[in-house]
């Protein structure tokens, strides 16, 4: 038998059974896919495992008691800035309790008096707030998560009562704060994060490593090569270049991308989405293999005619709220926060249907590229124009495996046949990454070549 001294957390969804009994099962089942996209790689990036999850609830394990609160101050201001985008209804709220102790580890599950007081206190835990017992509080580091006491409580089946913290509303002063010192003021609690993203920052860059790459021209360059693999009969006869310009939307991407740093992000992602609409309408003749050079050729250059103007008029487009998503791209620390608010204002403002699009566009800009697939998945469902269906299907050509994956397993849901010759591409040719650890959520292993195929058979089933 093996045993391990862990944090333990546990997390569940306010109302989730009040509410799973008002909406379909496809509402339900939607919510829980938002649920975990927003929580499971805040988790991971704190060292969390994940030993199992049901329904809402989460139970999941830390070495250190101290990154064990930091993901759930995370988790709550990441689900502030998410709810910030919703209707009252549609909003996730969740609660956070946190305890440590010596368990029993077994292979997918653990066992012992730590996880039952772990469960018990999260029984007593307010939605949006985190507690900890006395045990998580004498082991964490106090300089990096203030506290403040709840009380002291007895807990069904526990002897005795167990004293339990909670980590107080921000603004935080210096190093362990005191209660009196961390009230904000009404003013501050409308405007700012509950936790004041005192450990969402932490992580933050991590979250959307490759991202922010992305919004380099060499990036762009590296994902022209990499979909130029895809080209290999158009490269010979065009000769030397065509790996950058006989590529489906990737050609029209590296020459925007020479523009400037983060132009060169915005034109790829804009023709891209232009291209995979373009591409899913094409007769199969086209989309398959190309019967000979020249047709090659000259389906390469319409193509690329089309994307470059495409891309041109998308980067240089849209409404206030869209030139305001592409000012968050390339931003940094305090403007870039300035630059986020700006923009979820001015979506607030957009139509209903239209308003989960701008949101997954927003959160591509962070690099939160999870959380932008569900969104684009959320606005297909809502025909908002086409647009979101032609992201997605543009997200199976990005340079990172999680991603494409990601995008396959949303379209594969969403059974959209307009898919059905990029998700070919895919599963013949595969992409960069493909087999190497980290799937969509973070977990396991990556591969979207054959998440492409097994979508594929899902189609057809259909």
């Amino acid at each position: 038998m093996k045993t391990a001294n862990l944090a333990i957390v546990f997390t569940d969804i306010k109302g989730f059974t009040e509410r799973t009994s008002r909406q379909t099962l496809e509402e339900n089942q939607r919510l829980l896919q938002v649920h975990e996209a927003l929580l499971a790689p805040l988790f991971k990036a704190f060292g969390g495992r994940i030993i199992k999850s049901i329904g809402d609830a989460f139970l999941v394990t830390f070495e250190s008691p101290t990154q064990a609160v930091l993901s759930g101050i995370a988790i709550q201001d990441r689900l502030w800035h998410h709810n910030r985008q919703l209707l009252e209804d549609e909003q996730i709220h969740v609660r956070v309790a946190v305890n440590v102790g010596e368990v029993r580890v077994e292979a997918n599950d653990i066992f012992g008096e730590p996880v039952n007081i772990a469960a018990r206190v999260e029984g007593i835990t307010e939605a949006d707030e985190v507690f900890f017992t006395e045990a998580v509080y004498l082991s964490m580091n106090k300089a990096e998560v203030p506290s403040q006491e709840v009380g002291a409580f007895e807990l069904k089946g526990i002897p005795g009562k167990i004293r339990v913290f909670r980590v107080p509303r921000a603004p935080y002063r210096v190093l362990a704060p005191t209660p009196d010192a961390v009230l904000p003021s009404p003013e501050e609690a409308d405007s700012l994060p509950p936790f004041g993203n005192l450990a969402l920052a932490r992580v933050e860059s991590s979250l959307d490593l490759g991202q922010r790459a992305a919004a380099g021209a060499a990036a762009v360059g590296q994902g022209a090569v990499a979909v130029g693999q895809r080209a290999a009969a158009g490269a010979a006869a065009v000769g030397q270049g065509a790996v950058a310009v006989g590529q489906r939307a990737a050609a029209g991407a590296v020459l925007v991308g020479q523009r400037a740093t983060v132009l060169g992000k915005q034109a790829r992602t804009a023709t891209d989405a232009l291209w995979a609409r373009t591409y899913a309408k094409l007769p199969p003749a086209i989309t398959t293999k190309v019967s000979s050079t020249a047709a090659g050729w000259g389906v390469c250059a319409v193509l690329l005619a089309v994307v470059l103007l495409g891309g041109w008029l998308l980067v240089n487009s849209g409404g206030p709220a869209m030139r305001a998503i592409r000012d968050v791209e390339g931003a940094t620390g305090a403007e870039k926060v300035t630059r986020v608010n700006e923009a979820k204002r001015l979506i607030r403002q957009e139509d209903a249907d239209q308003r989960n699009y701008l949101n997954g566009r927003l959160e591509e800009a962070q690099g939160n590229m999870g959380a932008a697939v569900v969104h684009y998945a959320l606005a297909v469902r809502k025909d908002a124009n086409g647009r979101a269906e032609s992201r997605l299907i543009s997200l199976l050509k990005h340079e990172q495996c999680a991603v494409r994956t990601g995008a396959v397993e949303a379209l594969a849901s969403l059974r959209l046949e307009s898919a059905r010759g990029a998700l070919e591409s895919l599963a013949d040719d595969g992409g960069p990454n493909d087999g190497e650890s980290g799937g969509f959520l973070g977990l396991g292993t990556c591969d979207s070549k054959k998440a492409a195929q097994s979508a594929l058979k899902r189609l057809a089933a259909d």
